[in-house]
């Protein structure tokens, strides 16, 4: 049998738009989506309306968690917070561990969120390059192994959508995957070999990523 594992970045961020957001911020580490950004949300929702996603799989940081409610929305389906999937810890860009909206003040924005979910993978403040990637890595093979032989949509960030398709298809996803905001993997199970058929597709967008931040 065969399985699909969709893995999409969030769409563009608020301090992306305006970094002076950042320095009156409450909660600095962990900003919304701009407004170019929900318009990103949506177009991701329609690409994927006609694919057989059965869950959605969302980092718990608010700005995957919008763009992860667009599709959920579009696709009435719930969403399950899994922290192995969070942004990267990293110490040079987060000065302390990044503080978070809780869960239940998430549910009480977004019904789609399903509080029953209990997240598979922690992580945990500060944490290297190789560790987001091994952490983001194990929660892609959990979570396709736990849904198999359902297809599964991972929504992350650029080193956890990275980290994440590394985990499947192993290092050659390091050269090939462009993990741009609001970009879309396609990982397929063919087999015992996980294949890239997406690599960062940015199609359903109006307006794309021209550098790449992973943030």
């Amino acid at each position: 049998m065969s399985q699909i594992v969709w893995i999409a970045r969030h769409a563009n961020r608020l301090d992306f738009v305006n970094p002076d957001w950042f320095l009156t911020a409450e909660r600095r580490y962990d900003p919304p989506l701009s407004d170019d950004g929900f318009v990103q949300a949506k177009q991701l929702a329609q690409r994927l309306k006609s694919e057989k996603i059965t869950h959605i799989f969302a980092s718990p940081f608010l700005r995957t968690v919008q763009t992860a409610n667009a599709v959920a929305e579009a696709l009435d389906l719930s969403i399950k917070l899994e922290t192995g999937l969070s942004e990267w810890l990293n110490p040079e860009w987060m000065t302390e561990e990044p503080e978070r909206l809780s869960t239940p003040t998430l549910k009480k924005l977004f019904p789609k969120i399903d509080h029953s979910y209990t997240p598979r993978i922690a992580a945990k403040y500060p944490e290297t390059h190789e560790q987001v990637r091994a952490r983001s890595g194990q929660t892609a093979r959990c979570l396709a192994t736990e849904c198999f032989p359902e297809q599964i949509l991972l929504v992350a960030h650029g080193a956890s959508v990275l980290g994440a398709a590394m985990g499947l298809v192993g290092e050659v996803a390091k050269t090939e995957v462009k993990a741009s905001l609001c970009s879309l993997v396609k990982v397929v199970l063919q087999g015992p070999e996980w294949l890239l058929e997406l690599k960062g597709d940015t199609s359903h967008l109006t307006q794309v990523e021209e550098v790449i931040r992973f943030a």
